[in-house]
C-alpha cells in the first residue's frame, strides 16, 4: 500500500505525441530549507513557488511544532515566522516525516543542538531506512539517538545541551548527510566544518549564505571544504522557488522516447550540482535545448526543450556525475531501453538505500517489460532497442520515483504498463497526473 493509504493501481498505455507547456512544482530541496531555515531566523521569510507535496507539508507541520508560525496562503505562497537560531521548542507529540529521507534528516540536524528531545517516526518506506548516517554525526556535537535496531525510525533524539563544534568527513556524496550537519553547525559556538570528497547538490551552502550566515568553501586536496561559523542570526527571507529539475525530468524523458514529441518545461533550475541528467542526455543523442538562460535567486535558471529523439545511443555515464543526479537514474533508466546499446551506470551505490532499493525495483520492473538489465551492488547496465514489449505489472515499492519512471515507460511501450500503487506519487509531484494528461499522456487509474 501507498505511504499514506489505500493503493492507487494504475495503467500506463502508449500515446500519441506529447505537446505543450509542462510547468513542474517547485524545488523539493530547496522547498524543504526555505521552510527549516525561515524557521531559524529573526523576522518573516516570504516564499512563493512552494512545493506543495506530501514531504514539504510535513515539514511544514514539523516547523510548527518546534515552535516556528508557519503559514499558508495558497497557490504554493507561504510565511514563517521563525525562532531563531536556538529557538526551537520541544514538540509535545511525535514528529510524522511522511515518506521524508529529506526532510527527518535536515530536521533532525536542525534540533540536534539544542537542549530538547524529539521522536521522529514516517511510513513503511521511511521507517524501514538507515538513520545511522545522520545519528552518527550528529553523536559528535553530544547528540543522543535511540531507535529500532539497525538505527531506524521510529527514533528519538536528544539534543546536546552544551554542543561542540566538528571537523567531519561525509562518507559518502550525500547532500542530506552534509545538511544536517551544517544545519546542527548553526546552534554551536565555533567553526563546524564538513568535507566532501565529491561535491553534492549544494541548495543548503547557498540558501546558509542568503540568510546571513558566516560560510566558506574552499576546494583543497582533501575535498570541498565549507567552514561554518556557528550561533549566527538569520534574518528572514524572500525566496523564490525554481521548478524541480528532478521533477522536470519526467515530462522530459518522455518527450524524448513519445514519437513526434514536443514539450517546453519552463523555468528549471540548473544548479550544477543537480542538473546531471540532462548532460547525460544529451551525451546520449537527445534533442534537448536550454532556452531563455538566466539567474533567479541566485540559483541558474532556464527553460527545457525537449523533442523526440529516436536515434539516442548509449554510454557509460561519468560515475562522477553520480551526485548531481543520484534521483534521476530510475527516469534514466527508462530513456535507456529505448536507446541503442548498453548504458552503463556505475558508482550509485547510494540509490539502494534511498526510499526503496532503486537498481532492484527498477530492474525487476524493466525485466518483466522486457528489458535487459544486468546489476551489481553499486553499477546497473541497460541494454536498449528501438522497441520495449511492455505488458506487465510492476511494483512501485511505496517509491514516489519509481512509480513515475515506469508510467512514463508505459507510454511508450507496444503494451500498456501498470503500477500496483501510484499513490506515493503524491509525495513529490501532486500534479503528475494531470500535467501528463494535458500533454497527451494516458496514464489511468484503475482497479482493473
Amino acid at each position: 500500500m501507498s505511504g499514506h493509504g489505500t493503493p492507487i493501481p494504475m495503467i500506463s498505455r502508449k500515446c500519441g505525441p506529447l505537446k505543450g507547456d509542462a510547468n513542474v512544482p517547485g524545488d523539493k530541496s530547496i522547498s524543504h530549507r526555505s521552510l527549516l531555515l525561515g524557521a531559524m531566523s529573526i523576522g518573516e521569510t516570504h516564499v512563493t513557488g512552494l512545493l506543495e507535496g506530501e514531504d514539504v507539508l510535513d515539514t511544514a507541520k514539523a516547523m510548527r511544532a518546534f515552535g516556528a508560525e508557519v503559514t499558508e496562503h495558497g497557490d504554493g505562497e507561504w510565511t514563517i515566522v521563525g525562532v531563531g537560531v536556538g529557538g526551537f521548542a520541544e514538540p509535545d507529540n511525535v514528529i510524522d516525516c511522511g515518506n521524508s529521507g529529506t526532510g527527518v534528516r535536515l530536521i533532525m540536524g536542525t534540533m540536534a543542538t539544542s537542549n530538547i528531545s524529539a521522536t521522529f517516526t514516517g511510513d513503511a518506506s521511511l521507517n524501514s531506512r538507515p538513520m545511522a548516517r545522520i545519528t552518527d554525526p550528529l553523536a559528535l556535537f553530544g547528540a543522543q539517538s535511540v531507535g529500532r535496531s539497525g538505527g531506524r525510525l521510529p527514533l528519538t533524539i536528544v539534543g546536546a545541551a552544551e554542543p561542540t563544534p566538528v571537523r567531519y568527513t561525509v562518507p559518502m556524496p550525500s547532500a542530506q548527510v552534509k545538511s544536517a550537519v551544517l544545519l546542527a553547525g548553526l546552534n554551536v559556538p565555533g567553526d563546524t566544518v564538513v568535507i566532501e570528497k565529491e561535491a553534492t547538490r549544494d541548495h543548503t551552502e547557498r540558501m546558509l549564505a542568503g540568510f546571513g550566515a558566516d560560510i566558506s568553501v574552499e576546494e583543497t586536496d582533501e575535498g570541498r571544504v565549507i567552514t561554518l561559523k556557528g550561533q549566527p542570526e538569520l534574518t528572514g527571507q524572500t525566496i523564490v522557488v525554481p521548478r524541480d529539475p528532478s521533477s522536470a525530468a519526467f515530462p522530459v524523458c518522455a518527450a524524448l522516447i513519445v514519437e513526434g514529441s514536443d514539450v517546453l518545461v519552463p523555468n528549471i533550475g540548473l544548479n550544477p550540482t543537480r542538473a546531471g541528467l540532462f548532460t547525460t542526455l544529451r551525451e546520449m543523442g537527445a534533442d534537448l535545448t536550454y532556452e531563455n538562460e538566466r539567474e533567479e535567486g541566485g540559483e541558474p535558471v532556464a527553460d527545457l526543450r525537449a523533442k523526440y529523439s529516436p536515434n539516442m545511443k548509449g554510454i557509460e555515464v561519468d560515475p562522477a556525475r553520480a551526485a548531481s543526479m543520484i534521483d534521476e537514474y530510475p527516469i534514466l533508466s527508462v530513456v535507456a531501453s529505448f536507446a541503442e546499446g548498453d548504458t552503463v551506470m556505475r558508482g550509485v551505490k547510494e540509490l539502494r538505500v534511498k526510499e526503496s532499493d532503486r537498481i532492484d525495483a527498477m530492474a525487476k520492473g524493466l525485466r518483466a517489460n522486457g528489458v535487459s538489465v544486468d546489476e551489481g551492488e553499486d553499477w546497473w547496465i541497460v541494454t536498449g532497442g528501438k522497441t520495449v514489449e511492455g505488458g506487465a505489472e510492476v511494483d512501485t515499492v511505496l517509491d514516489h520515483r519509481i512509480a513515475m519512471s515506469f508510467a512514463i515507460l508505459g507510454m511508450a511501450t507496444e503494451n500498456p504498463v501498470r503500477l500496483n500503487d501510484g499513490g506515493p506519487i503524491a509525495t513529490s509531484f501532486p500534479i503528475f497526473e494531470k500535467l501528463m494528461a494535458d500533454l497527451g499522456a494516458q496514464i489511468a487509474r484503475s482497479n482493473a
